[in-house]
């Protein structure tokens, strides 16, 4: 069976709303490693976009879910509970920051868990409007889309956005946009379009994900806590692109001496597994009814196994240290390149959430086609990278934290080789 030959038959039969990064179809995967149904080996540094943060197919999460399978598959925790979901919200609400009573649901998406904390902050303040920022993504669902600061792929073709939604500039000092700039929008828009009494939320990703693994500003993030604890509006940390160990801490919030009143979590939660969650103040997260949050898979057993061992394997292992020690070699690979080459304007990111941006040589505008033909070569060479940034122009490196030390060393020299190539066509 071929690549081509499966790429056919997926255009005839999915839907191009579908978009793939790579025409690599998977037979099999092995901690940071894939093999193609043609046999080819690639090393993967996307990771499923930040999921498989312990490896494809971590043997403790294996042995979890297996063992899981061997009792029950499904219940639907709202008509039959299970034991196992209760105590990951139990480890959750002491591993979630904040020093407060907490309590924590489980959905099955990224999407969801934003969803359903924008609903929680709703029924918790009595009020409707959401602030969110550009560059910003939370999702494909309509709220998640409204939330969402970047059009196209995302909003595209489909119709109005849900209302009460309000967008800020995000600072990006690379970008020309300061704090201040930010903050001085954010004041303009409570005087000019809605009453901050009136906002039941601010969410912003500590490190924003799609839109170019740009960090928040330390004092943009003490500004927000703030702002909202002077207006009564709750913060809400979407961490489902940062959580469990990816830039060095459990979660990225704990980099900033603040403390959000929601946490969103998904993606690395259960290595590979559909699992999502919310986790906030206690007295917040009990403003719902009964049945007002749930779902028929919500918490799925199965997700909740993998979940409580990623936890585990991410204590035992130390991947928080392993996060930073494989982020700063990443980090000075990168900057070792930059004579050779020059369409380089920024190495960034906290611990092994790292990203690289180019710009071009003659315009110094963002070059997209760039980091595209960097991502292309590198694919040629079997190293999977993916782009991001709300202009395209960045490469951003998610490998599997648990990456061999020799694996990860040949993907760097195959990174290195892919980007001096296009560097040297580019001249």
């Amino acid at each position: 069976m071929l690549n081509a030959e499966i790429s056919a038959r997926k255009n005839e039969a999915i839907s191009r709303g579908v978009g793939m990064t790579t025409q690599v179809y998977a037979e099999r995967a092995e901690n940071a490693e894939i093999w193609d149904v043609e046999g080819r080996r690639y090393i993967d540094f996307a990771a499923g976009i930040a999921v498989v943060n312990t490896g494809h197919r971590h043997p403790k999460v294996i042995e979890a879910v297996k063992s899981q399978i061997d009792r029950f598959t499904h219940t639907c925790h709202q008509v039959v509970p299970y034991e196992n979901y209760v105590r990951l919200a139990e480890r959750l609400n002491k591993l979630v920051p904040g020093n407060f009573a907490k309590k924590t649901i489980f959905a099955t998406t990224g999407a969801e868990a934003v969803e359903n904390a924008i609903k929680i902050a709703r029924a918790a303040t009595g009020r409707s409007a959401v602030v969110a920022f550009t560059g910003a993504f939370h999702g494909r669902t309509f709220m998640g889309m409204a939330l969402t600061g970047k059009v196209v792929p995302y909003k595209v073709g489909f119709g109005a956005m849900m209302s009460d939604v309000f967008h800020v500039p995000f600072p990006i000092d690379l970008h020309g946009v300061s704090v201040e700039t930010a903050l001085d929008v954010l004041d303009k828009l409570f005087k000019a379009d809605v009453d901050p009494k009136r906002v039941a939320a601010i969410i912003v990703e500590p490190v924003q994900g799609e839109g170019g693994f740009y960090e928040v500003p330390r004092a943009l993030m003490k500004a927000l806590r703030k702002l909202c604890d002077d207006h009564g509006i709750l913060l809400v940390a979407d961490e489902v692109q940062t959580g469990f160990a990816r830039t060095g801490k459990l979660f990225a919030m704990e980099h900033h001496d603040v403390v959000p009143d929601l946490t969103t979590m998904a993606k690395g939660l259960a290595g590979g597994f559909p699992l999502s969650a919310v986790t906030g103040r206690a007295e917040i997260m009990d403003a719902p009814g009964p049945g007002g949050l749930g779902g028929t898979y919500a918490g799925s057993p199965i997700g909740v196994a993998a979940a409580n061992a990623v936890l585990d394997v991410i204590e035992e292992e130390n991947l928080c240290e392993r996060a930073n020690t494989l982020g700063a070699r990443l980090k000075q690979r990168l900057q070792s390149l930059r004579d050779a080459v020059p369409q380089i304007v920024d190495i960034r990111g906290p611990g092994f959430m790292v990203a690289v941006e180019f710009n071009n040589k003659g315009t110094g505008k963002p070059d997209a086609d760039f980091a595209n033909a960097i991502r292309l070569k590198a694919l040629e060479k079997g190293l999977i990278l993916l782009t991001c940034g709300v202009y395209g122009n960045v490469i951003r490196f998610l490998a599997p934290i648990t990456v061999q030390d020799d694996v990860f060393n040949e993907a760097l020299d195959l990174l290195e080789a892919s980007m001096r190539e296009v560097a040297a066509e580019a001249k």
